[in-house]
């Protein structure tokens, strides 16, 4: 029987403890390293050569799970990443799948799952209960908002709060010029507030 390597990567300790837990006593897998940021992930995974990953999405300071997942993906050879975590937002979801996440796990998972998600990512299969699968294809299948780069621009700084004289103090434009790019931005998204074009832009992965 072949044993699956398995690296942990999480930024609080107890959980890596908690999941290493899962694993103990079982024959086909082993878990040969834990890592606290998506850095480490990357530089240990480079030495350890781990058939499967298992990554949280939030990851503190630096590299988040996503980017984590598309830095293993792209190394040779590149093992498979399952993120396990709390978050269920589709457009979270469908960033991992996108990087080259074999599976997206949440935290309320069985353990035996999790053990049989593993098993299964590292034979190259993907990992997303029915649910999250339909979820995933909900968003392939709607429109794509395509918003200019100034616009993107505009939308990030309103999400930290900004008002538009603090936009256009940033962005070195007149605030005549952020209110017609929020305009064009309220229009594709379909919001009708500040706060609801922000939230949209979330759900939807525009941000």
């Amino acid at each position: 029987m072949t044993t699956v390597r398995v690296l942990l990567v999480d930024d609080h300790p107890i959980v890596r403890a908690g999941v290493r837990s899962l694993f103990d006593h079982r024959d086909d897998v082993e878990v040969v390293g834990e890592a606290a940021s998506g850095e480490e992930a990357v530089a240990l995974a480079r030495h350890l050569h781990p058939d499967v990953v298992l990554c949280d999405l939030r990851l503190g300071a630096g590299m988040d799970g996503v980017q984590t997942t598309a830095a293993l993906r792209a190394q040779d050879p590149a093992p498979a990443v399952l993120i396990l975590t709390t978050f269920d937002r589709d457009a979270e979801i469908l960033g991992a799948v996108e990087a080259g996440a074999a599976g997206y796990l949440l935290k309320d998972i069985a353990p035996d799952d999790i053990v049989r998600a593993v098993r299964a990512a590292a034979s190259g299969g993907l990992v997303l209960t029915p649910e999250l699968s339909e979820r995933v294809g909900q968003v392939l299948r709607a429109p794509r908002v395509r918003l200019t780069d100034r616009e993107l621009d505009v939308l990030r700084l309103l999400a930290t709060g900004a008002s538009n004289r603090e936009i256009a103090k940033a962005l070195f434009v007149t605030e005549a010029t952020v209110k017609t790019h929020l305009v064009h931005v309220f229009e594709k998204l379909g919001a009708d507030s500040r706060a609801r074009a922000v939230a949209i832009a979330r759900e939807t992965g525009v941000i």
